[in-house]
């Protein structure tokens, strides 16, 4: 339900919809009461249910007919905008007491002052600070907006004096309407969620879909598709010569051996898919432009599921074979072929038929439980343990293929050399949590000890190991400091499963401010004295000092590095996603800074020609999407702090934009969040900070126009556009799709 008009047919087919919703809801009596039109409603809090519910009550009954339904939305749905106006004036003119009173009453609680004859949807004809504090109160609740009072009350203050333009104490239908024509997006999407739930389904749009035959969809993936058809002709080249060299002992034997060969290949191609050491060491090479580095994970899958295709095939078609020997032979049954060690019939002794076998067992086992229903379920230690199976698997098939060696030698030894130099790197010295943050929504602020000679850029991931958790588990997490920062690293992990619920459980333990078994870096030992003095008040249950044994493994990289050869890089985190983006944005910033000159005589700035080969940023935006209040906790100081950088490096400067939204906020386009919106919007500008982050950056309500905040980014003409995103699969494939309209470079966090 929008401002737009309806054409006539959509008109009755509203009609007929709002009359069989109607009908579902009222029941028998053919009229919806209070409770009913809140349960339809679905509203998180009740004021303004019964709000709307009193002013669609037109005579007084207590309960809504179809025509008093169908007449006021009709209004808020077809009328004009000053019909528009008028309900929300309805709406915010509460009458406190009255209002409360007949709410009382409607509960069948007894009121022990005279309320007056008026009804609650009568009010005054203005609305005073009382009134407008009541109604910004549970905007806030419904948004899931924590402030305090004294909060509250500058927010009342800002949107009253603002409004009551003949400063008489009340603010008029036409005072209100005034103000709000100075918020011209509020004119324009004028609407309430009351009449959303009562509307016919929105037609089956054809969404910003990829058209796999645009020259744009070709264009952004074609490192990817070509790598895809190299590996398919590859495979199909390699079944068809191993199928020829057998085209004389029967079709299931030239099945058997064609898909045998290919197995050869993708068991060893399997493990190259997972050397990270050399995949981060490719990634600073010109061949990162021609491999699709960043989708390894994504491929190493991809082949998993190949491998067990092929091996089910490949087992299928000599069991097939042997069936046909026994029937032919008499002497030896089927399962005296599969069960026994059978001369000429391969492998080492003869035993293909059972290494065979054991090997389609264990792979059929490590795809079951490598499914992201195991993974993601508070099972990870399940997927850990059965794929550590790779080493079974790998002299099985030395044991089963007599070929198998040649295509595993290099990547087999490339393989053993990542893991050789990793326990090396892990067990020369084991670092220690010096300090733990429990952050909001079970968020574990780790910060370790940097190792000396430990290097990374930013975005870069390590494996961590902490063996008070579990001895053997190692899981992957994005460093969220700069590189620029020598003495520690930091890490921001989410409790998600059941690894990471007892890793925040374990610092929830008081007994951890322990003795350090061994001495701190001077430096460190005098920050730790300066942190014991700041934040001996607050030490507990959500920071403390601490001495941890961990191990580390990395550092890998990620597609993240691009952002530095970008030149307008968008940098998109929902939620925990923003991590990676933490290490960039300070180190962006850092790099910047370097970079900046100024006049001592007119102090006037500007940028040095580059002095960094990696750094050919001109614009970066970032988008910080979180679902409430709390999670913009994890990293405003950061934040703050880069603000505050900005600010001083380049006043009034456009290198770096911040862009929050927050997506329990009701949406500006929402009745009931108008008021608060533009009350915030208000003092945000007096004060020059956000009400809810502290931040100078605005705090958005909703979710991103993703048509629009992309249309803007491609008006600016600040170079070639590349997105970068960290969250959820399915936000991925939303903003995946937009990029393919608008023709961006889409790179998604991948390990």
């Amino acid at each position: 339900a929008g401002c737009c008009t309806m054409s006539a047919a959509e008109d009755a087919e509203w009609l007929r919809w709002v009359t069989k919703q109607f009908g579902s809801i009222a029941g028998e009596d053919k009229e919806i009461d209070l409770e009913e039109f809140k349960t339809a409603l679905q509203v998180k809090e009740s004021f303004f249910a019964e709000r709307f519910f009193a002013l669609f009550d037109s005579d007084g009954s207590g309960t809504i007919s179809l025509e008093e339904l169908l007449k006021a939305l009709s209004l808020v749905v077809h009328g004009n905008e000053t019909d528009k106006l008028r309900f929300l004036f309805q709406v915010y003119d509460v009458d406190v007491k009255p209002w409360r009173c007949w709410a009382l009453r409607r509960i069948g609680v007894p009121t022990l002052t005279r309320c007056g004859a008026r009804s609650p949807r009568a009010g005054s004809g203005s609305i005073d600070p009382d009134e407008l504090r009541v109604v910004l109160r549970w905007c806030l609740r419904e948004s899931a907006i924590a402030l305090p009072e004294e909060r509250l009350g500058d927010l009342t203050l800002a949107l009253f004096e603002a409004a009551d333009k003949d400063h008489s104490g009340s603010i008029t239908f036409e005072e209100l309407r005034e103000e709000l024509e100075s918020f011209p997006e509020v004119m324009e999407n004028l609407t309430i969620s009351a009449a959303s739930w009562l509307k016919p389904p929105p037609p089956v749009e054809r969404s910003h879909r990829p058209h796999y035959l645009t020259r744009v969809y070709w264009h952004n993936h074609r490192s990817k598709l070509a790598f895809l058809g190299g590996y398919a002709s590859l495979n199909l080249l390699l079944f068809a010569l191993a199928a020829l060299r057998h085209a004389g002992l029967g079709g299931w034997v030239v099945v058997a051996r064609g898909c045998g060969q290919c197995l050869n290949f993708n068991c060893a191609f399997l493990a190259v898919l997972m050397l990270r050491r050399c995949l981060t060491w490719l990634r600073a090479t010109p061949v990162a432009k021609i491999l699709p580095l960043d989708q390894h994970v994504v491929f190493h899958q991809l082949v998993g599921y190949v491998v067990l295709a092929l091996a089910a095939l490949h087992t299928g078609a000599h069991v097939a074979n042997f069936s046909r020997l026994a029937r032919q032979d008499g002497r030896h049954g089927l399962a005296e072929y599969l069960l026994s060690a059978q001369p000429g019939v391969g492998g080492l002794g003869g035993t293909a038929s059972q290494t065979g076998l054991a090997l389609q067992g264990l792979l059929a086992a490590m795809l079951a439980f490598s499914s992201p229903c195991i993974r993601r379920s508070g099972h990870f230690e399940v997927f850990y343990w059965t794929h550590l199976s790779y080493i079974s698997v790998w002299t099985l098939l030395i044991l089963h293929g007599p070929h198998f060696w040649k295509w595993f030698v290099v990547p087999g030894c490339l393989f053993v050399l990542e893991k050789v130099v990793g326990l090396a790197w892990r067990r020369a010295g084991g670092l220690r949590i010096v300090e733990v943050n429990l952050l909001p929504s079970k968020v574990t602020h780790l910060v370790i000890e940097r190792p000396q000679f430990f290097h990374y850029k930013p975005g870069d991931y390590i494996y961590l190991n902490i063996p008070a958790i579990a001895t053997y588990e190692w899981h992957p997490f994005t460093i969220s400091s700069a590189p620029e920062q020598q003495e520690t690293l930091w890490l921001h992990i989410r409790s998600l499963g059941q690894w990471t619920n007892k890793l925040y459980e374990y610092f929830q333990q008081p007994e951890l401010l322990s003795q350090e078994p061994k001495p701190l870096s001077r430096s460190l030992r005098e920050k730790r004295c300066r942190c014991w003095a700041q934040v001996s008040t607050r030490l507990g249950e959500t920071h403390r000092l601490c001495s941890v044994k961990c191990y580390i493994d990395g550092p890998y990289g990620t597609p993240t590095r691009r952002i530095f050869t970008s030149e307008h890089a968008v940098l998109i985190g929902a939620g925990i996603g923003i991590t990676p983006f933490a290490s960039i944005l300070q180190s962006i910033m850092y790099r910047y800074r370097q970079r900046k000159q100024s006049c001592p005589s007119c102090h006037y700035s500007w940028c040095e020609d580059l002095r960094d080969e990696e750094m050919t940023l001109r614009k970066v935006d970032f988008f910080w999407i979180n679902r409430d209040q709390k999670h913009f906790e994890w990293f405003v100081s950061l934040l703050t702090k880069l603000e505050m950088e900005q600010a001083e490096q380049e006043p009034g400067g456009r290198f770096l934009e911040m862009h929050m939204y927050m997506t329990s906020a009701l949406s500006k386009n929402d009745m009931k969040a108008i008021g608060l919106q533009m009350a915030l919007d208000l003092l945000a500008a007096k004060e020059q900070r956000d009400s809810i982050t502290g931040l100078r950056t605005r705090t958005q309500p909703g979710r991103p126009d993703w048509s629009k905040v992309f249309g803007k980014v491609a008006d600016e003409k600040r170079g070639k556009v590349q997105v970068f995103f960290c969250g959820s699969p399915a936000l991925a494939k939303v903003i995946r799709a937009h990029c393919e309209h608008f023709g961006f470079r889409f790179f998604k966090e991948n390990f």
